[in-house]
């Protein structure tokens, strides 16, 4: 691509910030400079960034690993300490919505008055103002000074206003989630407007089928560097391990690809369940190993092995996991994805308050999940797991096993949309009188 595509260059991006032990520490720096009573946090730390004009750039990372501090400095907030960074073309950032208005103004007179912060000429303001208007859907608080104004009315017209000044680049966080459900339709709908007609979006969330669902490319930010940039999909299963500390060398990005499926040296193939389904050649592990899911498959109540599973008939799929540490309490799961990596259905034994006890060191359990999954044909990922809480309340992986199984889902009937549903129907025809 040519170098006028590149709607955001950023190259050795440094952000420090001085931290102060005592208030007076500062106050004494300011009257005496040549006296350094500060310590500094690097909140970015050395960063190189490129963003193509069209990118859907889902940006993850756990709580103070950078993303705010990266985004308050693409849209001009905050000034980097040092480094390189461009930006062509017009932002608006939803991410601290309400910025530029004054809480004694009506929203009417925000809405110019955010306007001409955004560069926007009184023409261009008075042509948006009614899509503006139409979008907030505030009726007549429109007119009201806006310290009036409930925390939703407000996130609706500072969204409208953000929203609507046809910005190059979108900057997007969780408050896609404001509003009622109605408004959030809209805003949805919005979001994708933009994506259809090629606007560079920046996309902050926690929520992960959020970034598999729109995005098209990941990066994950921790302590302020970049650990990762590249596929969605991989991005989104490295970020997981991250935030259940199962990341062990971020040092080399290679080694956070998905690793080859082994056979289990421990188990004789021929024994093994799992022979006798369609094995996924790319299955996504990890876990520190005190327990080791060492077999699954998908059954029939008689015990005889599934090569599609009907989707109104009851099934068990089961998972063996051998224990290489003593566990208490431990957490047995199961999750079903579609192929782009999106969570359609699980669930695990703590959500069913199911706490079983204590395991022994070389023990071997088996875990049967016995259900109906009234999915829409199509073709799945099955995925077992073994976690549990630590002494310390933390959730502890002790292996995943994402990805493990490809599985199709048959029905005897058409289905729209997800589910296979079975409703009584009645169809009552009115007396004539």
């Amino acid at each position: 691509m040519c170098q006028e595509e590149n709607v955001v260059e950023i190259k050795n991006l440094v952000k420090d910030y001085k931290m102060f032990t005592k208030k007076q520490d500062r106050l004494i720096e300011v009257i005496f400079p040549i006296i350094k009573k500060h310590s500094n946090f690097r909140a970015m730390n050395n960063l190189d960034l490129t963003i193509k004009k069209g990118e859907v750039l889902g940006i993850l990372g756990k709580n103070g690993a950078g993303k705010s501090t990266l985004l308050k400095m693409i849209t001009g907030v905050v000034v980097p300490t040092f480094g390189e960074l461009k930006v062509n073309g017009k932002i608006s950032s939803l991410l601290e919505l309400g910025t530029a208005f004054n809480m004694e103004l009506s929203g009417l007179e925000n809405i110019y008055q955010h306007g001409q912060v955004m560069g926007l000429t009184k023409k261009e303001i008075e042509e948006k103002k009614q899509e503006i208007i139409d979008f907030a859907d505030i009726g007549d608080h429109l007119y009201q000074p806006v310290k009036t104004y409930s925390s939703g009315m407000f996130a609706r017209l500072a969204f409208a206003c953000a929203i609507n000044v046809n910005p190059d680049i979108l900057i997007v966080d969780e408050v896609l989630s404001v509003g009622d459900m109605a408004f959030q339709l809209k805003c949805f709908k919005k979001f994708q407007d933009f994506k259809e007609k090629g606007k560079t979006i920046l996309f902050v969330t926690h929520n992960v089928s959020d970034v598999l669902k729109n995005c098209t490319r990941a990066i994950i930010l921790e302590n302020g560097s970049k650990t990762f940039d590249g596929d969605v999909k991989e991005g989104v299963e490295l970020y997981k391990k991250v935030i259940t500390g199962n990341n062990s060398n971020n040092s080399d990005n290679k080694e956070h690809k998905i690793i080859e499926n082994k056979k289990n040296k421990k188990v004789e193939k021929q024994d093994n369940w799992k022979s006798h389904f369609n094995e996924n050649p790319n299955i996504i592990e990890y876990g520190n190993l005190k327990a080791e899911v060492i077999d699954y498959g998908v059954f029939d109540d008689k015990g005889n092995f599934l090569a599609s599973i009907d989707n109104d008939k009851e099934i068990i799929l089961k998972s063996k996991i051998r224990f290489n540490e003593t566990i208490d309490n431990p957490i047995f799961t199961m999750t079903i994805k579609d192929f782009n990596g999106i969570e359609i259905v699980g669930t695990n034994t703590m959500n069913e308050k199911i706490y079983p006890g204590k395991f022994e060191k070389d023990e071997i359990v088996t875990v049967e999940f016995k259900q109906v999954l009234p999915l829409a044909p199509n073709k799945y990922t099955l995925s077992f797991s073994c976690t549990y809480i630590n002494s310390k309340g933390e959730l502890e992986v002790l292996n995943r096993k994402y990805e493990a199984l490809l599985i199709e889902i048959i029905s005897s009937k058409d289905c729209v949309g997800f589910l296979r549903i079975n409703p009584e129907i009645k169809i009552l025809k009115a007396n004539n009188e």
